[in-house]
């Protein structure tokens, strides 16, 4: 798929995959009908990395780069996140506010031309469940990214027993790369 095509989206699905030493995701543009459509990304996260490193492919057969994000410094509680297109120019930045989020998990996404984006846990409630129990990991989350008081897009975890979630992207500006950046390090990095 085309960068055209693919900023034309408003809506992805994310699906991860189970494997023992690496996180592998998949991302599908979404159908009219609600029903998942082409692939779009794939990317692998392994687990256990000293300085997280993420590679988002065009597709499963990892033969050309989309986009990928790297950490700044080796374990950052806040850590900030590079994020870059196939050439490795820069496309955003995303950081984990740590003080912000020790009730609810407060992300910050920067892309060149726009003002800073804040996404937080839309229910306070699931939040604090997930804190204070690791047993209720499962429990689905919903991520708002807003500039200012308008949402420009959401990730939403839904109920399954793989982690599954959809994207709704609301501002045309937003680079999807970027986004899906974002998505991807919602499950990889929220734990941390």
């Amino acid at each position: 798929m085309d960068i055209a095509t693919l900023q034309a989206q408003t809506r992805l699905y994310l699906r991860q995959k189970i494997t023992v030493m690496v996180n592998r995701y998949v991302v599908h543009m979404a159908l009219p009908d609600g029903s998942e459509g082409e692939v779009v990304a794939f990317a692998e996260q392994k687990r256990m990395a000293l300085k997280e490193q993420v590679t988002l492919y065009t597709d499963e057969s990892r033969q050309a780069t989309l986009a990928g994000f790297k950490a700044r410094k080796v374990l950052d509680l806040a850590g900030e996140y590079d994020v870059v297109d196939d050439a490795g120019n820069p496309v955003g930045t995303f950081r984990k506010d740590f003080r912000r989020s020790l009730l609810r998990s407060t992300w910050h996404l920067q892309q060149p031309g726009l003002p800073t984006l804040t996404g937080q846990e839309r229910n306070l409630a699931v939040a604090l469940l997930r804190r204070f129990s690791d047993s209720l990991e499962w429990l689905p989350y919903h991520f708002d990214f807003s500039i200012g008081a308008s949402i420009a897009f959401s990730v939403d975890r839904r109920w399954g027993l793989r982690d599954r979630y959809a994207i709704d992207i609301r501002d045309p500006r937003l680079d999807r790369r970027l986004v899906i950046a974002m998505a991807v390090a919602l499950d990889a990095l929220q734990a941390r």
